[in-house]
């Protein structure tokens, strides 16, 4: 991995001092995937400064790579977190990777991962105070416990679906995600091939995962049912 050139401090190394750290919110998160790229789930753990859990998130999404899975984490405690109108965050991660680019010190070179990047770098610099941390994988068991509970709760509701059923009907990104892809990318049936209640949205296979091609109306949590129509390139 090659560090990223260093004239200034970078945006995530923004270090607290002691009051601003007393005062700050922490979210430990993580990601898991079982296969690299396999099935994969996110997990948040949002503390007060008092030390006290506000909320726990662990989610299943579909196939991806641990890295796409840790940075999904990250979207997911930034959202969390300016949801409830909090200003100073601290992340804990035990993946060194995400925390050395969004700390600046790494390139974001994968295609993968620098739109989910991105999403983070802009959120993250909607805080008064913003930091990121990495920590070894034992101070961050909680996150680690409720991505793998995801992960098991998922198998055991689709042990009884094969393999291959499974790979042909992935399950696609949460919404969280999909706000950083490109504008709606809609052909021109769709209105009238979607019919009521339904919306037809193109989407790109990347890391064993669904990337929709626009943005989706989606609540965090719904449950969608994806109809796969491939389209040949020439």
């Amino acid at each position: 991995m090659t560090p990223a050139p260093k004239s200034s401090p970078p945006h995530g190394q923004r270090l607290f001092g002691e009051p601003e750290r007393q005062a700050a919110h922490i979210a430990y998160i993580d990601g898991a995937s079982r296969g690299n790229p396999g099935p994969a789930a996110y997990a948040v753990v949002l503390q007060g400064p008092g030390g006290q859990t506000l909320a726990e998130i662990g989610k299943y999404f579909g196939r991806a790579t641990n890295n796409v899975a840790e940075y999904y984490g990250l979207i997911a405690a930034l959202d969390a977190a300016q949801s409830r109108g909090i200003q100073r965050l601290l992340i804990r991660s035990d993946s060194e990777l995400l925390v050395r680019q969004m700390q600046g010190r790494y390139k974001v070179k994968s295609a993968d991962l620098k739109p989910l990047y991105e999403r983070a770098l802009k959120l993250s610099r909607g805080f008064a105070h913003f930091a990121i941390e990495h920590v070894p994988r034992e101070q961050n068991s909680e996150a680690d416990a409720l991505g793998n509970r995801a992960l098991d709760e998922t198998s055991r509701s689709t042990s009884s679906r094969s393999d291959a059923a499974l790979l042909r009907a992935p399950i696609a990104a949460p919404a969280t995600a999909a706000k950083f892809d490109n504008p709606p990318n809609r052909t021109a049936s769709a209105p009238a091939a979607a019919g009521a209640g339904k919306t037809m949205i193109r989407a790109r296979y990347s890391a064993g995962a669904l990337h929709p091609l626009g943005a989706l109306d989606l609540d965090e949590g719904e449950i969608v049912e994806i109809a796969i129509n491939k389209s040949r390139r020439d």
